[in-house]
């Protein structure tokens, strides 16, 4: 690793940690990302997490205050775009019709998106509108 891989890995790790510690797993391969949609049944919540300042102060906020509500999601999983690129792209494989945002979120039931949310609805928005947003999806899907 070189040192400009080392310093971002040290400046996103909290980034990261944020919503691991949520209960997200972190997928960094597309091999990782392509088993996970292959094999997972279910409704899924994905976070493509991003350094970017709605990603710190929206979206991840957002994600973990949605999560409190009553529900339960099979899986969540998140990948990292600019950081592990090429699981990011793979997982954007998956969002058919959809253009790449980040940060964004996604709701799956099993390999399909059933609801989006771009950077467009992120950014610029409040973060209890993103939740409700979210919640609303979870709703509507019977989480």
């Amino acid at each position: 690793m070189n040192a400009y891989e080392e310093y971002m890995k040290q400046i996103t790790q909290p980034m990261r940690d944020e919503l691991t510690t949520a209960g997200f797993t972190e997928l960094t391969t597309p091999e990782q990302v392509e088993s996970f949609v292959t094999n997972a049944k279910g409704k899924s919540l994905v976070v493509i997490n991003s350094v970017c300042g709605c990603a710190a102060g929206l979206a991840r906020p957002a994600v973990i205050e949605a999560l409190k509500q009553e529900g339960k999601l099979d899986n969540l999983v998140t990948v990292f775009a600019g950081q592990d690129r090429e699981a990011t792209d793979k997982m954007r494989e998956y969002f058919v019709g959809i253009e790449p945002s980040s940060p964004s979120i996604a709701l799956m039931e099993n390999d399909e998106v059933i609801h989006f949310i771009p950077r467009e609805e992120i950014e610029g928005h409040e973060l209890e509108d993103i939740s409700t947003n979210l919640t609303s999806a979870f709703q509507r899907h019977n989480i």
